[in-house]
């Protein structure tokens, strides 16, 4: 926690504070708002509005998960529903602010950081999707997160809001690993993370499960939030 509190200090020194401005917190599938506790203090102690919200990511398809359970926490987290409100996701949670904007168009979207979504779905979906224990495991949104063009991370298009996207090139899964194409983090492959229209994309060193705790994730979290770009170096084109 030292060393996060110093990082907050050096890089607040240099970037505009945020003026008490809402930000939501959306875990991954099979996880809960603990999950997003590191993250959770670093926005609050640079002065945002958090709502770190948990939802049922394991009993209900995607739409009803957004609908019934995430909506109705980001309205109470806006003290006035005309607020301009933020989002820093993971996984699943990048999927849900997506179709978020579909299903409420009302919502005045700011900034968005997606931690490791799977934006065009996962190999590992398409593998073992039929497999009971994945069934159990990961529930029905898992299983909407294939990468064919029926799933639904490809039935959105892109996003009417500026999104910043941080994937990670680390792996605790090699068997998974092995079911994904090129670079990944253990269950979304570096490319499939990515959106048309993206306003910034960062890779960090972190592998799917903890990358919403990894310091540079979070570094470059607050400085997107802050100004709308990542600090960290461009991809190589």
């Amino acid at each position: 926690m030292r060393k996060l509190a110093a990082l907050l200090v050096a890089l607040f020194a240099v970037l505009p504070r945020a003026e008490a401005a809402s930000v939501v917190l959306l875990h991954g599938l099979a996880r809960s708002s603990d999950s997003m506790a590191k993250m959770n203090r670093a926005l609050g102690a640079a002065g945002y509005h958090v709502c770190n919200v948990s939802y049922p990511s394991r009993e209900h398809p995607i739409e009803v998960l957004t609908r019934d359970f995430v909506l109705p926490a980001v309205r109470a987290c806006l003290t006035n529903p005309t607020d301009e409100v933020h989002f820093v996701t993971h996984s699943l949670g990048g999927i849900v602010v997506r179709q978020l904007a579909k299903s409420a168009p009302e919502l005045k979207f700011g900034r968005v950081v997606m931690l490791s979504p799977p934006n065009h779905g996962s190999e590992v979906v398409d593998k073992l999707g039929e497999l009971a224990l994945f069934k159990f495991i990961n529930g029905p949104a898992g299983l909407e997160l294939g990468t064919g063009q029926a799933s639904v991370p490809q039935s959105l298009g892109a996003p009417p809001f500026q999104v910043g996207i941080i994937t990670g090139d680390r792996t605790i899964n090699l068997i998974l690993s092995l079911l994904i194409p090129g670079p990944d983090d253990g269950k979304v492959s570096i490319e499939s993370a990515k959106l048309t229209g993206m306003a910034g994309f960062c890779v960090v060193p972190a592998s799917h499960p903890f990358i919403m705790k990894n310091r540079l994730a979070i570094e470059q979290t607050l400085a997107f939030l802050a100004t709308g770009a990542f600090t960290c170096p461009a991809e190589p084109t």
